[in-house]
């Protein structure tokens, strides 16, 4: 990395980055407040949790853009712009009283705050430490998730204590703050490639003397037209497919097909949380010393053995929760490698940007789960096609290798793929 930063005001940007990613993390509570809306309102639960699947669209679909407006305004002021937009559309909420206010507010504005703020700080973050591209990752990812751990007991005090409106009150003034206090600790990084060292194996390429040489930082629309961005948006896609439908029914898995009673089901929510934070940090740390695309494609493969497990076996409390914290800690893991590989495939110049277009994936595998079942009409079916999914998934993750024609030439050297190319 070609910067004299000092270590500590890197730490600096580390503490400022997981302070925003904390807060951002905070809408994944918002399960909790469903029931109690649907009490306050009397409206039909399918329609009040449709405002998370408008939230997750949001999120995915800002990300389109983030990368456009930072150029224009700059990391600090963009972050802290849409912490305030994130608090305020909270805030509003607790005005709300029709389903169309809740959409717009606590979907479309708090979603699009949030995307905003979560890809930009994130691919930032990964600038800084092109070294440890899935370490860092892990740490910034980690801390979304620890976020919504952290506030599924707050919030639940809040609503308990002060009632689901003014719950929306306190949560948006505290996460206004959280985001906007870390805006102030993060520095923009540099625009400066990564040495050729600083490489992971996974993704060197050599020239035919045997000089390792660093990846070309591609434009969008250089991206598109690889179908290497294709390839990794399947994977992608049927990745966050597999983890995003678990979460939103598991509670309802463990009482149908395990036998569980409520209380015993409502703590797979829990473990989900858990293992999903611990496969951030550790799959994270171990890509930047394996190629990430074989990791990748193990844990898909560890993905799909537990949907099938879950559809074909005779599911008792231990295999219940196995399966579930596998497929957590899996997808925990693969939404945090992914910004990784992106970088190592495309560079990290434009990374905003061209992450952007791939975690579409995301916001289109929110819901792909959900229109499945409905399809099929059940959890098993629906476990076997996306373990299908995951088989196929973990073929590509194997066989995809970075575009050749990427790669930076070298005057008078033919390229070719180092031993060591995933």
């Amino acid at each position: 990395m070609t910067t004299t930063t000092p270590s500590s005001k890197r730490w600096l940007i580390v503490l400022g980055t997981v302070i925003m990613q904390m807060g951002l993390g905070t809408i994944y509570t918002w399960s909790l407040f469903n029931a109690h809306l649907v009490s306050k309102f009397g409206w039909e639960l399918s329609s009040v949790s449709i405002t998370f699947s408008i939230t997750s669209f949001a999120l995915a679909f800002a990300t389109l853009f983030a990368g456009k407006l930072q150029d224009r305004f700059g990391l600090r002021r963009l972050t802290a712009a849409a912490g305030i937009m994130l608090g305020l559309g909270l805030i509003l909420s607790s005005q709300a009283s029709s389903l169309p206010m809740f959409y717009l507010l606590a979907g479309v504005v708090v979603g699009y705050a949030d995307g905003t703020a979560y890809i930009t700080s994130l691919s930032n973050l990964i600038k800084w430490f092109p070294k440890n591209k899935g370490l860092i990752s892990g740490v910034s990812v980690g801390a979304y998730g620890t976020g919504s751990l952290i506030f599924k007991y707050i919030n639940s005090s809040l609503i308990e204590s002060a009632g689901v409106s003014n719950a929306f009150l306190y949560w948006g003034f505290m996460v206004m703050i959280m985001i906007v206090i870390g805006s102030m600790l993060v520095r923009e990084a540099p625009v400066a490639a990564p040495a050729p060292a600083d490489m992971p194996a996974g993704n060197r390429m050599k020239t035919a003397a045997g000089a390792v040489i660093a990846p070309k930082d591609y434009t969008v629309k250089e991206m598109l037209r690889t179908k290497e961005a294709y390839l990794l948006f399947v994977i992608f896609f049927t990745a966050c497919m597999s983890g995003l439908y678990l979460i939103g029914i598991v509670k309802d898995i463990g009482v149908q097909l395990a036998g569980l009673d409520v209380a015993a089901a409502a703590n797979a929510v829990a473990m989900i949380a858990i293992f999903n934070t611990a496969g951030r940090l550790i799959l994270g740390a171990l890509s930047d010393r394996m190629s990430r695309l074989k990791l990748i494609s193990v844990t898909l493969a560890v993905t799909a053995v537990a949907m099938f497990t879950l559809s074909y076996a005779t599911l008792s409390y231990g295999i219940f929760f196995t399966c579930v914290a596998a497929i957590a800690f899996c997808f925990g893991g693969n939404i945090t490698v992914f910004p990784a590989i992106v970088s190592d495939f495309f560079g990290l110049k434009n990374h905003s940007k061209n992450y952007g277009v791939v975690y579409q994936g995301f916001g289109i595998g929110a819901l792909s789960g959900s229109f499945i079942a409905a399809f099929l009409g059940g959890f098993k079916p629906t476990f076997i096609v996306i373990g299908l999914l995951c088989i196929l998934a973990c073929i590509l993750a194997v066989s995809l290798k970075p575009p050749v024609a990427g790669q930076a030439k070298v005057k008078g050297m033919s390229l070719k793929p180092s031993r060591h190319t995933a």
